[in-house]
């Protein structure tokens, strides 16, 4: 664990040995980490209210569903990402350095640094370029 981390109650996660977390993470309340597999968060990681990070993957096959089997894929997480609120995040994911992740989001597929990502599943719909330093008007 990194320093300087805040994590708000409630928060549940199956183990938690296998989450690690980078310095200045913050997570908001109802934020469920399944950590079956590995997960991994790098540094300035924000995650909003009601997020799910879930490495678990059943069978497709019901036989196979049936007899139990059941995988955990790894998600890692790049510096300075920000997820939405009730984003969720399936195993065998990785998301980049400095991507925005929106509200109510299913990322499952990769998504490469300095994008912003969004819908269901998830999609990446621009890059984050310097005129965004622009959007908030006290910060010119």
């Amino acid at each position: 664990m990194g320093r300087d981390i805040t994590v708000n109650a409630p928060f549940w996660c199956d183990y938690g040995y296998n989450t690690t977390v980078g310095d200045y993470f913050f997570a908001n309340h109802n934020c469920q980490i399944l950590d079956g597999g590995k997960v991994t968060f790098g540094d300035h990681v924000f995650i909003a209210p009601n997020c799910i990070f879930t490495t678990a993957e059943h069978a497709l096959d019901a036989d196979q569903r049936n007899a139990g089997l059941e995988v955990a894929l790894p998600i890692t997480v790049g510096n300075n990402v920000w997820f939405g609120a009730g984003v969720i995040v399936l195993g065998g994911v990785t998301i980049g350095d400095n991507v925005v992740v929106g509200a109510g989001s299913v990322v499952t597929r990769s998504i490469p640094s300095n994008v912003i990502a969004t819908g269901v599943p998830a999609r990446v719909i621009r890059q984050i370029t310097a005129a965004d330093k622009k959007r908030y008007p006290m910060f010119e």
